[in-house]
């Protein structure tokens, strides 16, 4: 046991499920006896009200039942207990209890018994006051100088203070500038009232101003107060922390000035009492509670301060002089005199752990048990020794410092995709103008071989494509248990989707509180988007990809789109998209060649992908190894740059709604102001029809509103169709280059950069970005393209020109011998690629090289390359 734990002097568990809060505990002699010790008060926010004296013959002793003075159940939750001289005629104590919408003052008394079960407490009401707004906390103290009462403030949820002196209420004031309430303390040397607003800023008013400030009946005193001056609530000072504070209190010791401490998120201040700084505390760590205490040495003050590693701290000023392990995280902290022992930490929990200890070094007497004695077995420590030393050594052969994936995993999410659409088709919310929408079941099945404690599965497809249900949550799974979900998959935006991929991820915690995710993919089929229909001869866009191998019978790839009662060499088939055009695709008889079309450029893409996909399967299971496909025609550069600028002209649409929305709505605010002017004067005057001119502009507004909206969706369906096109353009230059695996996914990142499109940081600029700094490092053909530099921020360009220039110029490089790497030594890069090196580009070409409108670029194969390269 360590030497620095809060020693255990005596502690209980309150109640059972019951929630707390830094105003439910308080300490004071709340029944008058006159012993000068404390009784601790706690109120819960189920309503119950206890009261303890605490009696510990040992320490660590457990609660006695003679220590649980009073415990009444009370019909509202409790936010705050406060002891104080509340009752008018008496300078006796009183216990003020705080509800949300009620004020409850008792006397707490006890009777002498008559047999051993101890005195007999109770509480008494001696009044209320219900309140007509919902109560955040209070504060007490003799507000005005008053002698020998305390009256009572309280401050509700929409920041009127409201006022009380004893048994009548006195008055209510709004603060200036409210929006969320913040902790509230009252300062008996200056006479004023301090809390921190939702501004982060510590604001102090006097009592007096807010007497005589204008009456707060009504929320609506903004404009009474303008037209009243003088009268106006005023702040007395204000000091900007630039944090949230989670307590404010004010202390006067004999030895030490009057002080203001507050305690914020991540500092503490000790104030003056006209809002000067004296002195604060950057904290490293999360703060729950504290309460300053005493002063031991004459000019400092001595801070007990609470925090969410079960740490509680003693600082002298800004010196920490101890801190100390608790049991619990602490909510509220304070210090009391209990049965002669002074100075006693009085700490609550949150779930109504409440703890009464010493700060002491008293260790625990441990004596370690008597080890039985007997004979060692020398050859068996010897065997296990070598055994230990095989399996160190077998260990130490790996060189990862990541361990390896295990072959048995602790949970295994799986999902598998039915190969038929659904019967019944479970689409929901469908924008598609289709006649039916189809849905494809998939299954998941979560297997655990150890406990997994609060699994969550999470199930993502790329809209537009979308699920049934999203999230599912588990009960703890045991070892070697499973779990089964099924959902249903649908198009549910007006665009075909960029990809056919979906992805499951469940994470869940170890019994040993580790954190562990597992996932799986899975493939949807691509019925799910589009139909067959019949071929078309004629299109707008045409690609041809070469195959080592003869063509395959569309039968056979393609059994899912092709009728039976067709030949079974079967050459073309007819693809029509939900939401798009029609795609065909044709097999050629003479050579292996494959040609796919369609009348827009990003229909081609999804096509195309499961093209090859499926005879990569079906040459995969003929067990042949060297299938590969080519592509040797044209990128379709100039069809891929109209729509980036069709993407970019709607991002500009919607910059121009915004600012226009804007606009008319600074214009709408002045309007209203200027009505609501009118309508308060005493006086009526015309309107010279600001009506007319506020309703116009709130139509104006409405119709912006509309379009911009309208702009946003089109947008989406743009970039939509811009992934689609950039996956075709990545898929053919990989195709056209023969790029490894590595230089794909370098090309996948560079033009792929975003999942989703903002204004903040768009697509366009990203990609730019990233395509020029590939042409600074690895495809640099001098050192004055190495030397220069790129901007260090991303913003929206003006246009696209430069953007359509550098991706020219990109696959010009990648023709020209330019290899993908992300290593910093381009030069050496270059020249293991290019023994011979490239052939240098002039500067001309990156500075100046335009598209030229309505061709399409074309660059040579690698075979026209060497040709170009032998000639003198």
């Amino acid at each position: 046991m360590s030497l620095f734990k809060a020693r255990d002097w005596w502690s209980t568990i309150l109640g059972e499920k019951e929630e707390f809060d830094q105003g439910c505990l308080c300490v004071a002699d709340v029944d008058n006896s006159g012993s000068g010790q404390d009784k601790i008060i706690v109120g819960s926010y189920m309503g119950y009200l206890r009261i303890f004296n605490p009696h510990a013959v040992k320490p660590g002793d457990g609660v006695q039942p003679e220590d649980l003075l009073l415990e009444v159940q009370l019909r509202e939750p409790i936010l705050q207990v406060e002891v104080g001289k509340f009752v008018s005629g008496t300078e006796g104590l009183h216990l003020a209890v705080l509800h949300c919408r009620k004020l409850c003052v008792y006397a707490v008394s006890g009777t002498l018994g008559n047999v051993e079960h101890g005195n007999q407490y109770q509480i008494k009401l001696m009044y209320e006051h219900n309140l007509q707004r919902t109560a955040c906390n209070m504060t007490y103290g003799p507000f005005g100088g008053v002698k020998g009462r305390d009256f009572i403030c309280i401050q509700s949820m929409d920041g009127m203070l409201m006022l009380f002196e004893q048994e009548s209420y006195a008055f209510g004031r709004f603060l200036p500038g409210f929006l969320l309430p913040g902790p509230l303390t009252y300062s008996s040397r200056t006479d004023s009232f301090i809390t921190v607003s939702s501004c982060r800023q510590v604001e102090s008013y006097k009592y007096q101003v807010l007497a005589f400030a204008t009456d707060a009946d009504e929320r609506q005193e903004t404009e009474q107060q303008k037209l009243s001056p003088g009268k106006r609530l005023a702040v007395d000072w204000v000091l900007n922390i630039g944090e949230q504070a989670l307590d404010i209190c004010v202390v006067s010791f004999n030895q030490a000035v009057s002080s203001v401490f507050v305690l914020g998120e991540r500092n503490f201040y000790c104030l003056k009492d006209n809002g000067q700084i004296r002195f604060m505390k950057k904290l490293d760590y999360s703060p729950s509670c504290f309460i300053p205490y005493c002063s031991v040495k004459e000019g400092t003050i001595n801070t007990l301060v609470g925090n969410h590693s079960k740490m509680l701290n003693v600082y002298q000023d800004v010196t920490l002089k101890w801190a100390t392990q608790l049991p619990h995280i602490p909510v509220s902290v304070k210090v009391a005199n209990l049965q002669d022992l002074k100075g006693v930490i009085v700490s609550l929990s949150d779930n109504g752990h409440l703890q009464c200890s010493y700060l002491g070094t008293d260790p625990s007497l441990f004596q370690a048990p008597r080890v039985d004695s007997r004979e060692i077995n020398y050859e068996e420590f010897d065997a296990e020794m070598k055994e230990l030393q095989k399996i160190i050594k077998e260990a130490t052969k790996t060189q990862d410092i990541l361990p390896k994936s295990e072959k048995h995993r602790d949970l295994i999410v799986t999902a598998e995709v039915s190969p038929d659409m659904d019967a019944e088709s479970q689409a929901i919310d469908s924008e598609v103008k289709a006649e039916a929408v189809p849905s494809v079941t998939v299954k998941i099945t979560i297997q655990s071989r150890v406990t997994a404690q609060k699994p969550n599965l999470a199930v993502c497809v790329q809209a537009p494509l979308a699920v049934t249900c999203d999230q599912f949550v588990f009960d703890d799974l045991e070892p070697d248990s499973s779990e089964t979900v099924v959902l249903s998959v649908f198009l549910k935006g007006n665009c075909s989707p960029s990809e056919l991929e979906g992805n499951c991820v469940v994470s869940y915690n170890t019994p040993t509180g580790i954190l562990k995710v597992a996932e799986c993919n899975f493939r949807l089929p691509l019925r799910l988007v589009c139909f067959p229909a019949q071929p078309s001869k004629a299109a707008n866009h045409k690609l041809t990809i070469d195959t080592n191998k003869p063509p395959i019978s569309f039968l056979t790839i393609f059994p899912d789109f092709v009728d039976l009662s067709e030949d079974d060499h079967a050459n073309v088939l007819g693809f029509q998209f939900l939401t798009g055009s029609k795609t065909t695709l044709l097999a050629s008889k003479t050579s292996q060649r494959y040609r796919i079309q369609s009348d827009q450029l990003e229909d081609l893409w999804l096509i195309t992908k499961e093209l090859m996909l499926r005879l990569e399967e079906h040459f995969k299971k003929q067990n042949c190894k060297d299938f590969a496909c080519t592509f040797s025609g044209s990128i379709p550069l100039q069809e891929y740059f109209e729509l980036i600028d069709r993407h970019f002209e709607l991002r500009l649409n919607a910059e121009k709604f915004q600012e226009l929305l804007s606009e008319r709505a600074v214009q709408f605010r002045a309007i209203e102001r200027r009505l609501l002017t009118r309508f308060k004067d005493k006086t009526p005057a015309p309107l010279q029809h600001l009506d007319t001119l506020l309703e116009g502009t709130f139509r104006e507004v409405i119709a912006l509103a509309d379009a911009a909206e309208e702009n946003q969706a089109n947008m989406f369906q743009a970039f939509t169709k811009l992934k689609s096109a950039t996956h075709l353009v990545i898929m053919l230059i990989s195709l056209w280059q023969k790029l490894s695996t590595d230089q794909v996914a370098i090309l996948e990142a560079t033009f792929l950069p975003l999942a989703e499109d903002t204004q903040e940081l768009g697509w366009e600029e990203t990609v730019d970005a990233a395509i020029s700094y590939l042409l600074r490092t690895c495809l640099s053909k001098s050192s004055k393209e190495q030397a220069l530099t790129l901007s260090s921020q991303l913003c929206m360009p003006k246009d696209t020109s430069r953007l359509k220039k550098n991706i020219t110029l990109f696959c010009d490089r990648l023709a020209k011998g330019g290899r993908l790497s992300l290593s910093t030594d381009s030069t050496t890069q270059q020249a293991a690629v290019m023994p011979g090196g490239c052939t240098t580009i002039p500067e001309s070409d990156l500075e100046e090289r335009t598209v030229i409108p309505g061709s399409t670029a074309t660059f040579p194969n690698d075979g026209q390359i060497a040709k170009q390269k032998s000639k003198p």
